[in-house]
């Protein structure tokens, strides 16, 4: 398998996207890395690091693109971009995939104006998993489409329960469309319409659930449009890191609590550890042509070898030819 990474996105690039691929390159032994961006840069990065340099490669890349450029302008303008240069690899078959950890918005423009949808899909969506009380569960869409159509959210539940059957290994997944009453009555017209055609979908439908349901994992794919996804999405990251923060002020408030809090030490880290993103690799966007999967921007090498983990599994399962025969099959319109 061959994965194309944007070298020269996110946080603290080159560095980390060197030492996630090279840790990947150590873990999974068919792999052949392609690391697009400024070819200097990379290769001083790489001079730190042993590796088997037959199955790395980089591909120069002048230009890089910034989280404050317009999405779709910046991937029209920078053809010599790191990003570009990467997703366009996945387009002429040259990679089975493409990483990348920088702009959100540019990464998922460049996804479907270069790499393509798959047929029948009329909008791909981001999805996430991410760590609830019970268990892991998927929120999709969580930002690729502000607006939505009931038969977009269709496509997106079944989407979400191809791609969770093989990532976790769950047979006949939950699906739940996010709302504001659990009644099949409540919401607006969007989530009434969407609630009658997912009744009758063929997949294993539980109605609608409410936001402060949504942290128990309960239910493992939660349907919504990306506006109230990317609000679920950055309003957990915000509360968990609340938490912790919390946490640590309090039990650093006195003698007691910090002998406290020694004591329970390994309690903190495994909480920790259970709500940590860089466990998770990064989220797929589903319903297009390539394997793309956005990496967090602050990833570590850590979390960035996690992405490339996540792409694997994902090409292995066939995921996107799964997609492709249940639209096809269903016609799902």
């Amino acid at each position: 398998m061959k994965i194309a990474v944007d070298g020269m996105g996110g946080d603290y690039s080159p560095k980390i996207v060197v030492e996630g691929s090279i840790e990947a390159l150590k873990e999974f032994k068919d792999l052949h890395i392609i690391i697009t961006g400024k070819e200097e840069d990379i290769r001083s990065e790489l001079d730190n690091h042993e590796y088997d340099k037959s199955r790395l490669s980089i591909v120069n890349a002048t230009e890089i693109i910034e989280t404050n450029e317009h999405p779709v302008m910046a991937i029209r303008r920078k053809k010599d971009s790191s990003l570009v240069k990467a997703l366009n690899l996945v387009k002429n078959n040259e990679a089975d995939a493409i990483i990348s950890a920088g702009s959100t918005g540019a990464f998922m423009a460049g996804s479907l104006f270069i790499v393509g949808r798959i047929k029948g899909i009329d909008r791909p969506a981001l999805a996430p998993l991410m760590p609830g009380k019970n268990g892991k569960f998927m929120v999709i869409d969580c930002g690729a489409n502000a607006e939505c159509k009931p038969n977009n959210l269709v496509q997106f539940a079944y989407m979400g329960k191809i791609y969770f059957e093989n990532i976790l290994n769950t047979r006949n997944p939950s699906v739940g469309l996010v709302n504001i009453g659990v009644e099949e009555e409540k919401g607006n017209e969007l989530t009434k319409a969407t609630y009658q055609l997912l009744k009758e979908a063929p997949i294993n439908f539980v109605g609608n659930i409410e936001p402060r349901d949504v942290p128990s994992g309960d239910t493992n794919i939660l349907v919504c449009d990306g506006f109230v996804g990317n609000t679920i999405l950055k309003m957990y990251e915000g509360v968990s890191s609340t938490i912790f923060d919390i946490l640590k002020s309090e039990i650093m408030g006195s003698t007691r609590t910090k002998i406290g809090g020694l004591l329970l030490k390994p309690v903190f880290k495994g909480f920790k550890t259970k709500f940590d993103y860089k466990e998770y690799g990064g989220a797929a966007f589903l319903g297009v042509k390539g394997i793309c999967i956005k990496a967090h921007g602050s990833s570590d090498g850590r979390a960035f070898k996690n992405a490339i983990r996540q792409a694997k599994i994902f090409y292995d399962n066939k995921i996107i030819e799964k997609i492709s025969k249940e639209i096809e099959e269903y016609d799902i319109n």
